[in-house]
C-alpha cells in the first residue's frame, strides 16, 4: 500500500515525532541526546528549519517547528535519522533499525493551536511523572522559552514572541501559561492529530491546506466504498 504523501507547506508550523521501533530505548544516556541535539542544530540549519520546541525523552522525540524551504521538514529528519542510527549502533555494538518507520507529523494552525503545542511537548517528562515541574527537565526547550536560556537550536515564533512587549514580560507570560495541564479533549485531539497525519486546527484551516496541497488532512470516511451499480 503506498505512503500517503505529507502535506508540508512552506511556512505552516508541523508537530513531528519520532519513535523508537516498538518503543524501544533510543536514547540511554546523556551523551546520546548532546549527539541527537547537536545533529538536530546542524540540519535544521542546512535544510531551514526553525525550531521553537522540542523534548528529547527515552524512547521518542518531539519538535514543534516551521520549514522554510520545501520538504525541508523531510531532509532534515532523515538526515538526523541516518546520523544518529550509526552513531548508536556503533556506540552500543548493534545493527539493524532503530526508529519505528518514518516520523509522523501534522500541520498546526498557529493562531489557535501552536502556543498548546508548545506545552504539550515541554510538558511531556511532567504527564509521564518523570519529573514535577517541566524546568526539572534538561532535554527540553522550556529553559529557552521560559527563562531565556540562549541557544542556537532555538527560533522563537512570531506568536511566542508576541507574548509581551519585552523579554522579561514575555518569559513571565510564557512561564503562567504552564499553571494548567494540556489534557482532556485538546490531549486528544493533539495525540489523534500527529498519529494520523491530520492537520490540527479548525475545519477552515483543514481545507485551506487540502486546497493548496492537494493531500488529505481531514479524517477519511468510515466503511468501504459503494460499489457501482
Amino acid at each position: 500500500m503506498a505512503r500517503r504523501p505529507r502535506a508540508a507547506p512552506v511556512g505552516v508550523p508541523q508537530h513531528v515525532i519520532q519513535r523508537g521501533n516498538n518503543r524501544q530505548v533510543c536514547f540511554a544516556s546523556e551523551e546520546d541526546m548532546r549527539a541527537y541535539l547537536h545533529w538536530l542544530k546542524e540540519y535544521a540549519g542546512k535544510f531551514k528549519v526553525e525550531v521553537h520546541a522540542w523534548v528529547l525523552m527515552s524512547n521518542h522525540v518531539h519538535l514543534l517547528c516551521t520549514p522554510r524551504a520545501p520538504e525541508a521538514v523531510s531532509r532534515m529528519m532523515q538526515a538526523i535519522g541516518r546520523m544518529y542510527v550509526r552513531y548508536f549502533n556503533y556506540t552500543y555494538q548493534r545493527t539493524g533499525t532503530l526508529w519505528e518507520g518514518r516520523y509522523k507529523s501534522c500541520l498546526v494552525e498557529s493562531e489557535s493551536y501552536l502556543l498548546h503545542l508548545y506545552r504539550y511537548i515541554e510538558l511531556n517528562p511532567v504527564r509521564a511523572e518523570m519529573v514535577a515541574q517541566p524546568d526539572e527537565y534538561t532535554w527540553s526547550s522550556y529553559p529557552c522559552n521560559a527563562f531565556g536560556k540562549e541557544s542556537k537550536l532555538h527560533t522563537p515564533h512570531a506568536l511566542y514572541l508576541a507574548l509581551g512587549k519585552d523579554k522579561a514580560e514575555r518569559l513571565e507570560n510564557y512561564r503562567a501559561l504552564f499553571s494548567a495541564h494540556v489534557e482532556g479533549p485538546l490531549l486528544d485531539e493533539i495525540r489523534q492529530s500527529v498519529n494520523k497525519g491530520l492537520a490540527l486546527g479548525h475545519e477552515r484551516f483543514a481545507r485551506q491546506i487540502e486546497q493548496l496541497t492537494g493531500c488529505r488532512v481531514t479524517p477519511g470516511k468510515r466503511g468501504r466504498p459503494k460499489k457501482a451499480e
